[in-house]
């Protein structure tokens, strides 16, 4: 997929900042040396940069230029889990199975969420195994207006989750968790009874007033462990 220039742009730095290789507090190179750089012109460094301000990851000073953005000390914020880590931390093989669904939504069908309902959502259902076993069911929304390259993204060997933590920061989230019973299709899915008990999160996210993606997971009680972690230097990249 042919991104536009600035999107390329804006990704580029977006890499740079969350690799570590511009710290917080660095300074981006000019408007005219992007401009030059990038053989483009000013409105279209300005679109980059102004995704990034928005996505919290620099800070646009009159005069004084564009910075990588310093950690906000006081804000508190709850790790997003990269489930096939934490599988592989407990010494377990891990997969995802994308063979439910994987399609562009028509905008019928879709979470209540900050998003237009004008824009297509690419809709994917799969299931997650430990050491070859069916633990947890997902479905998930991913906006492709804020992700466009995540219609091609390759999910052997991996989720659509972990694939987002890898290459799309997230400044904002809400989770919900509650207990509840397996449906027929998740049953199947799961490979265990019809209301079987599950752990049910979840989970919507964004990047400044991007609407991200929102997913659904099932978990098998007894099967996996949810565990958060709060405070200033909890994660923001996913």
């Amino acid at each position: 997929m042919n991104l536009p220039l600035h999107e390329r742009i804006r990704q580029d730095f977006e890499t740079r900042i969350l690799s570590g290789a511009l710290g917080p507090g660095a300074r981006l190179p000019t408007e005219q040396a992007l401009m030059a750089h990038y053989d483009c012109a000013r409105m279209t460094v300005n679109k980059a940069l102004s995704a990034l301000a928005t996505a919290g990851l620099v800070d646009r000073r009159k005069k004084a230029g564009t910075f990588v953005a310093r950690p906000r000390v006081h804000a508190m914020a709850m790790d997003i889990p990269d489930i096939g880590a934490q599988v592989a931390e407990r010494g377990q093989s891990y997969r995802f199975d994308l063979g439910l669904r994987r399609e562009l939504d028509g905008g019928q069908a879709r979470p209540e969420w900050r998003v237009d309902r004008t824009v297509p959502l690419l809709e994917l259902e799969g299931v997650h195994f430990a050491d070859g076993t069916p633990f947890a069911w997902e479905h998930r929304f991913v906006n492709v207006a804020a992700v466009p390259e995540m219609l091609l993204a390759d999910f052997t060997g991996s989720s659509p989750g972990t694939w987002l933590l890898e290459h799309v920061p997230w400044t904002e989230a809400d989770a919900h968790i509650t207990a509840t019973g397996a449906s027929a299709a998740q049953a199947r899915a799961l490979t265990v009874a019809l209301g079987a008990p599950c752990l049910c999160v979840e989970r919507k996210t964004w990047r400044g007033s991007e609407a991200i993606t929102y997913v659904r997971q099932l978990f098998l009680a007894g099967a996996y462990e949810l565990t958060a972690h709060f405070g200033p230097g909890a994660r923001r990249d996913g």
